[in-house]
């Protein structure tokens, strides 16, 4: 869906200006999401020079391709949900500790020396903490 200037703007301020994931206040280059996803097939086509890349179709949930579904998001955070449903995110987000701790030996270098503490605390995302 592509959103009319007002219709983002409204998007933008529905929680204050501010991502509705972590809560960062939104600069000029933010995207309007899908809480609900909408995915879109892939067909595969081949450029000019031979080289294959997937192009986004049709829509395969268009029914949440509508303004009361788009939420204002940083890029970060928009890119790192993608497709995934919030809850799917959500236990993705909390999962990354773990691979940080495993794989990021700067991470764990950090939390060897008090920079990082890991809490275990439930992913909350912002809007689930304000009234609007």
């Amino acid at each position: 869906m592509r959103l009319k200037k007002l219709e983002r703007e409204q998007v933008r301020m529905k929680y204050g200006g501010r991502c509705t994931y972590c809560g960062i206040e939104l600069g000029g280059r933010w995207h309007a999401d899908h809480l609900e996803p909408v995915t879109r097939e892939l067909i595969p086509k081949q450029n000019a020079n031979g080289t294959w890349r997937l192009d986004a179709g049709k829509p395969l949930r268009p029914e949440n391709d509508h303004i009361g579904n788009m939420m204002p998001a940083c890029a970060p955070c928009n890119i790192s949900k993608g497709s995934q449903s919030l809850e799917v995110w959500r236990t993705w987000i909390a999962r990354h500790v773990n691979s940080l701790n495993l794989y990021h030996p700067i991470y764990r270098l950090a939390k060897a020396y008090g920079l990082v503490v890991e809490t275990a605390a439930p992913v909350v995302f912002y809007f689930e903490t304000v009234t609007l």
